[in-house]
């Protein structure tokens, strides 16, 4: 293995038949090559679609209010659904909900002002729950509780670019600012892993939100998380809720159009079966080329073995054991795959770097990426089917009869 001469031998070998040798290698390291750019580019596509879960609890569902479209109890169509605080009990009560949040809104954005810093902002009036829906992380102070909805506090919880506009810094608990005309203590700052978008918000209590710009009791929608519930269950919960807001607002539960429901454990488990068959694909293909290199090398050790069958036959007459005649042909054939799939390793992630480079991150892809332990283990595998490749026509040399092996021309 360590022999000097055995691999100025095999380097000869080599050197002596050029197009054979390179032609080899491009088959062997194209297995990997393709097998890590394919990998890379699933991942991009799966992490773009992963980002757009990014900023949504993966076990949450919404349910939005509509317009009804079939008649229900002598009832008219096209009638308004619009959820109240009762639809927010009744669902809190649901079997299966955990975290639970209404959300009021009205249209446009909300002046924020502090000092002579003013600008328009996102105001999100929500209830505690919405802390686990949005994957909201408070770093200063705190979020809503129970009790700033009950007592109708006015008190805000901003997001970092925010505190940062207004104020110049994060540490701004216990701060005031105006959202229109009413005046709001900051509680708290939060970051968010849905990125920007998501940090450009100010948090007040829902139930303040209400009696200050006249929302009465109303709530545009419901959202809430379903613990570890199954795909199948969590369907289920929703349609317990459905039934709840069906009968508090008089229309038919099997009507599409009354609400529309958001499933993110159904969409997330959907997003999840999709790329299991992608990866699934690629693997087919990748070891199929592979498997197609491996199977050139075992062609070209055949050849190779034909083509040296007198210097073998006077290496035995000379002396040469068997296992040295294997292990030579075994190590040519190692080296050969080893190098090929450093090289179609080292392709393969240097096209991925410089995809991700010139391809700007979306909503469907991001960052691709490989894991190098399965590019790696995958090389392993290759060089591992390379010295299988080489064992056979090997082990045919090693029983070649000295004196059949001089007379062959």
């Amino acid at each position: 293995m360590f022999s000097l001469d055995r691999w100025h031998e095999i380097w000869d070998t080599l050197v002596q038949n050029k197009l054979r040798t390179a032609l080899t290698m491009l088959a062997m390291s194209w297995g990997i090559f393709m097998l890590v750019v394919l990998l890379g580019l699933g991942r991009g596509l799966s992490n773009g679609v992963e980002s757009g879960f990014a900023d949504d609890a993966v076990n949450s569902i919404y349910i939005f209010g509509g317009q009804t479209s079939i008649t229900h109890e002598g009832l008219p169509v096209n009638r308004r659904i619009q959820f109240d605080n009762r639809d927010v009990d009744t669902t809190r009560d649901t079997d299966g909900v955990e975290y639970l949040s209404g959300r009021f809104s009205w249209s446009g954005e909300q002046r924020v002002r502090h000092g002579d810093q003013v600008a328009s902002f996102d105001v999100r009036a929500v209830h505690p729950g919405h802390l686990y829906l949005e994957k909201t992380e408070i770093i200063l102070g705190r979020f809503l509780n129970d009790t700033d909805i009950l007592a109708r506090r006015k008190i805000a919880v901003l997001g970092i670019p925010v505190a940062e506009f207004l104020f110049g810094r994060r540490d701004v608990v216990g701060e005031w600012i105006d959202i229109g005309k009413i005046s709001f203590q900051v509680v708290g700052v939060f970051d968010d892993a849905g990125g920007e978008g998501e940090l450009r918000k100010v948090y007040v209590p829902i139930s303040t939100a209400q009696a200050a710009w006249g929302g009465s009791d109303k709530v545009a929608m419901l959202m809430f998380t379903v613990g570890d519930a199954s795909v199948d269950e969590s369907k289920h919960i929703a349609e317990r809720v459905q039934q709840n807001l069906a009968e508090a607002h008089d229309f038919a539960a099997a009507d599409p159009q009354a609400t529309r429901v958001r499933n993110n454990v159904e969409n997330f488990d959907r997003f999840q079966k999709i790329f299991t068959m992608i990866d699934i694909f690629i693997w087919l293909m990748g070891a199929c080329t592979i498997l197609a290199g491996v199977v050139g090398v075992s062609n070209i050790m055949m050849i190779i073995v034909r083509e040296r069958t007198k210097e073998i036959g006077i290496r035995k007459a000379l002396g040469a054991t068997p296992w040295n005649i294997v292990t030579t042909i075994i190590q040519e054939a190692v080296f050969l795959t080893a190098a090929a799939g450093y090289m179609g390793l080292v392709a393969g992630v240097g096209l991925l770097e410089l995809i991700a480079r010139a391809v700007p991150s979306t909503d469907m892809f991001k960052n691709p990426e490989v894991d190098l332990r399965i590019a790696v283990a995958a090389t392993l595998v290759l060089i591992i089917s390379g010295a299988v490749a080489g064992f056979f026509p090997a082990r045919a040399a090693a029983k070649v009869n000295p004196i059949v092996a001089l007379r062959d021309e």
